[in-house]
């Protein structure tokens, strides 16, 4: 931040006339705080990955790598922890965006925590954000905006407000609080829509506009890619780069990034290469699986250009020198098989389009769209190339495992493999450690630490009549100078899986059944030498330790989506239409008890969900598939699918569906019964997820790729819980 004689002197002059020290812009840097999503620890040149990313390498080569820095191993936890400086339960976020009715699950950032933008904007700091927001549960375009980023302190934002969608038609997409559809944008249009590019643009943006609206005032910017989230959609000509670089397959890569990992000092020499997921001679379609991975190193190429964009942009500014810049990920590689089986029979792009075209000033409302806006359908599964619209898939778990390496598990545990990130630091007028390694560990919780630190912000202990959370995290500008940073312990839990970290000792468990294991991070960070028999002192120390954690952090109790909740919706009617989309706690309370439903269609209505609750756990679905319709239960995750032995008539609008606690399932349009079979029963749990009239958009009840979007109109449908007379 550059600094006149004529600004010093005015500075000077302000501190004696107010008799206290009030710290100059200059003396307090830009903070930028840079995130990718779904990548592993070695996916980026410098911590031993193949792909090209020239100017992270660039930046860990002019600033600091942290080798032992952690994330919550998923992405609402992730976000709610970096922003507010908590563990995400104590920010209200501890699982997802779904509220689960006990205080550390709400599924939005809660009022008892504060941003990084809230703090740091009392300090004088302009504040911006670009990307992935993704820590509410209201993300419909038109849901309360409580928490939305300009009511969370930041001052612009572009971006989305939800998880994931495509890259070529991204779906709650938002400037400042306004939904916009990326075709008809009047402030961006580019010659070709990216997401990522789209998220780089509006960075360097900010950046520029910020030199010339408050050059005299320092900023803070968050941005929040969603590269290399699925879909696997990247843009030709990156994709055309790595054509052939995974042929080899999972074992051969990931033997190379390990040794390579091993040269960089990365990896001690002690630490073994943990067991590989699956065999490169047992994929039937290798061609395709090579390509999933090339499009998603494509997706991390394009991440790297918009950064170096972005550097360039604050060169250009003169903003670079005192800007701090932090590159960090949000949890490990993802294994999820979402889009790698056939989506309603489709294994093809058709040759011409089959569904109406969609206008440019059309919302994108679906995070798998059904549809390209030209009117084709979105094709799935083995063969179908991923990279361009119309296609949706991720990578698989063969190349999670290698993006891990030499790591265990993935994205959802807290082995090492799905919370460990890389973490750049870059700030060449604060960092003189240039090129060094730094091992002592770290976690998300310290970044608002770090930022209050160097903002010389004061982080509040009350607001109106609310006591403000305290701060989990330690400030890591000691590091940047080689100190040591002082903390006892790390924790984490999500989805019942545990873990706490003391020093060198690590316990953690799958599953909130699940056994503990202790580990010697220092001569095992690979997790491959368990010792809780041979050491249980120290094992039910550490047990005692997160327990402690667990009780004051809001952790408890423990998996809370297998829990009663402490109120349940009474209702028993339920006036619906076809953008009914209810939470868990808003939605029919279905344990042991009957549905009787009166559902009126639109005649088109031929493929696609009519009304869903819940999930892969516990959930029932009626759909239209192939022609037929279909109910499916799962109970305890066991799927139960009963279909129509006629095709569907699609002039068949109203429809009588009778689902009783006893499993048994009838429906009818008039004297006609079109369906009539045995269910796996009625609920004998609270789905998770909560209810949607059109589509499916939590975990797919059925057989089917969700949201499997109903490609008619449902009219209305009347919903009464309990048994009808």
């Amino acid at each position: 931040m550059r600094e006149t004689r004529f600004n010093r002197i005015v500075v000077i002059a302000l501190i004696i006339l107010a008799g206290s020290f009030v710290a100059s812009a200059a003396e307090r840097p830009n903070i930028i705080i840079i995130m990718g999503d779904d990548m592993g620890y070695s996916d980026i040149g410098c911590y031993g990955g193949e792909i090209g990313t020239p100017h992270l390498d660039r930046l860990a080569k002019r600033g600091l790598r942290f080798t032992s820095f952690y994330n919550t191993a998923r992405c609402c936890p992730t976000r709610a922890s970096l922003l507010t400086g908590l563990y995400p339960h104590q920010a209200g976020v501890g699982w997802m965006t779904a509220d689960n009715g006990f205080d550390g699950y709400r599924g939005d950032l809660n009022n008892t925590s504060r941003t990084i933008a809230e703090v740091l904007g009392t300090a004088g700091y302009r504040t911006y954000m670009a990307g992935k927001w993704h820590v509410t549960k209201h993300d419909r375009f038109d849901a309360p905006q409580f928490n939305w980023p300009l009511q969370r302190g930041f001052e612009k934002f572009y971006g989305t407000i939800s998880g994931a969608g495509s890259f070529w038609d991204p779906w709650s997409l938002v400037r400042q609080n306004k939904p916009i559809s990326c075709y008809a944008d009047p402030e961006y249009q580019p010659e070709t829509y990216y997401y990522t590019h789209a998220i780089s643009d509006h960075a360097v943006r900010f950046v520029k506009e910020h030199e010339v609206e408050s050059p005299d005032k320092p900023f803070f910017m968050y941005v929040a890619y969603t590269a290399a989230h699925w879909p696997m959609h990247a843009l030709p000509d990156d994709i055309e780069k790595y054509k052939g670089r995974y042929d080899s397959g999972f074992e051969s890569i990931r033997e190379t990034r390990y040794r390579r990992m091993q040269k960089m000092g990365l990896l001690d020499a002690r630490w073994e290469l943990s067991p590989g997921s699956d065999r490169w001679a047992a994929v039937e379609n290798k061609e395709w699986d090579a390509r999933n991975m090339e499009v998603y190193a494509a997706m991390v190429d394009s991440m790297d250009q918009g950064i170096g964009s972005i550097m360039k942009a604050l060169a250009d500014t003169e903003q670079l020198d005192n800007t701090l810049v932090l590159y960090l990920q949000d949890n490990g590689g993802c294994a999820e098989g979402l889009g790698r089986r056939p989506r309603g029979g489709l294994t093809e792009k058709p040759p011409m389009a089959t569904l109406p075209l969609m206008k440019p000033t059309d919302l994108q409302t679906q995070m798998i769209p059904a549809q390209t806006r030209d009117g084709f359908p979105i094709v799935m599964g083995p063969g179908v190339m991923a990279g361009p619209d119309g296609t949706y898939a991720a990578y698989g778990r063969g190349w999670a495992n290698v993006s891990n390496t030499p790591f265990r598990e993935y994205k959802h545990w807290v082995h090492e493999g799905g919370i460990s990130t890389p973490l750049i630091a870059h700030w060449p007028d604060g960092i003189k450690r240039k090129g060094k390694l730094e091992s002592q560990p770290g976690h998300l919780v310290d970044l608002m630490a770090t930022c209050v630190d160097l903002s010389r912000a004061e982080y509040p202990v009350r607001i109106d009549d609310r006591d403000i959370t305290p701060l989990e995290g330690r400030s890591l500008v000691p590091a940047f100078s080689g100190q040591i940073i002082q903390r006892e312990a790390l924790f984490w839990e999500h989805e019942g899986n545990r873990a706490v970290r003391m020093g060198d000792w690590k316990l953690v468990a799958k599953g909130e059944n699940g056994k503990w294991e202790l580990y010697n991070l220092k001569n095992d960070r690979s997790e491959m030498h368990e010792l809780s028999e041979s050491m249980p002192e120290k094992t039910e120390q550490l047990k005692a330790k997160w327990m402690e954690y667990a009780k004051r952090a809001n952790v408890l109790p423990l998996n809370p989506r297998n829990r009663p909740r402490t109120s349940l919706n009474l209702k028993k009617i339920f006036d619906l239409d076809g953008t009914s989309n209810l939470s868990k706690a808003d939605a029919p309370v279905t344990i042991k008890q009957s549905i009787t439903m009166k559902i009126e269609l639109s005649k088109e209505s031929t493929e696609g969900v009519v009304i869903a609750q819940g999930g892969t756990n516990h959930g029932w679905s009626l759909y239209l598939q192939g022609g037929l319709l279909k109910f499916a239960t799962r109970i305890n995750g066991e799927l139960t699918v009963i279909h129509s032995e006629q095709p569907w008539d699609t002039d068949t609008k109203a429809i009588v569906v009778t689902y009783k606690r006893d499993g048994i399932l009838r429906v009818t349009r008039g004297d006609d019964v079109l369906l009539m079979g045995k269910t796996g029963g009625a609920m004998i749990e609270m789905p998770i997820d909560g209810l949607q009239v059109g589509q499916d958009q939590g975990g797919a009840v059925g057989n089917y790729e969700q949201p499997y979007s109903l490609d008619g109109e449902v009219h209305r449908i009347e919903l009464a819980i309990g048994d009808v007379k």
